[in-house]
């Protein structure tokens, strides 16, 4: 069943929230130990979530959480993002819950943000012994969500010049985390007046995040 959790049955009900508003859920960023800077992209999530329901009519909270990976309120959240530049630290309670999270239905998206890597890798691979991060085709489902990307992720910023690859694990036929590498997504969804970015470039940026948020509420 995709449409997690727990919590989250009750928050679909409805979020009586400001302005008398009701809101279907909301979404979180990760904030993980290690010393990598979790906190980057500030504008990142809310212009996505803007976007998105602008869009897609997904009408998600306009102001994402923040959840660390060993609490229990991460069942309360159908996507979850993680991004920075460096370091990450999962402790047994965090594996522990992350698992757990993604085995109820949850979604981590992770977004490297340029020099996190070798460390988001060794880190999953606690959570899932088992996979291994796997290149996603072109025509997986995340790429074919409202918008079409037939070639796979944008390319929002260069570092190496490297194209940009999509990441997946996947268990039990189910994709559980997405990770955007050599490709700064979220970067692509900051204001513009952040790094200045074309708005085509932004445009496509917030399209691929909108199919991601699509994916992770509504694919079994």
């Amino acid at each position: 069943m995709k449409r997690i959790l727990l919590t989250l049955l009750g928050l679909t009900a409805a979020l009586n929230l400001s302005m008398g508003q009701q809101y279907a859920y909301k979404i979180a960023k990760l904030k993980y130990n290690g010393g990598g800077d979790w906190y980057a992209n500030k504008t990142s999530l809310p212009n996505l979530i803007k976007f998105a329901n602008a869009n897609l009519r997904m009408n998600i909270f306009p102001e994402e959480d923040i959840v660390e990976p060993g609490s229990p309120d991460l069942f309360s959240y159908p996507f979850v993002h993680m991004t920075g530049h460096g370091n990450v630290n999962f402790s047994d309670a965090d594996v522990r819950n992350m698992r757990r999270y993604l085995l109820s239905g949850g979604f981590l998206h992770v977004d490297d943000n340029y020099g996190m890597d070798k460390f988001i890798r060794r880190e999953m691979k606690k959570v899932f012994p088992e996979l291994n991060f796997v290149e996603l085709p072109f025509n997986h489902p995340v790429y074919q969500q409202r918008f079409k990307f037939a070639n796979g992720l944008p390319k929002v910023h260069e570092h190496d010049g490297k194209a940009p690859q999509g990441f997946g694990l996947i268990y039990q036929g189910r994709l559980v985390c997405f990770y955007s590498y050599e490709c700064d997504l979220g970067n692509g969804w900051e204001d513009q007046s952040v790094y200045n970015d074309p708005e085509p470039v932004r445009q496509q940026a917030l399209r691929m995040g909108a199919n991601l948020l699509q994916y992770a509420t509504t694919v079994d």
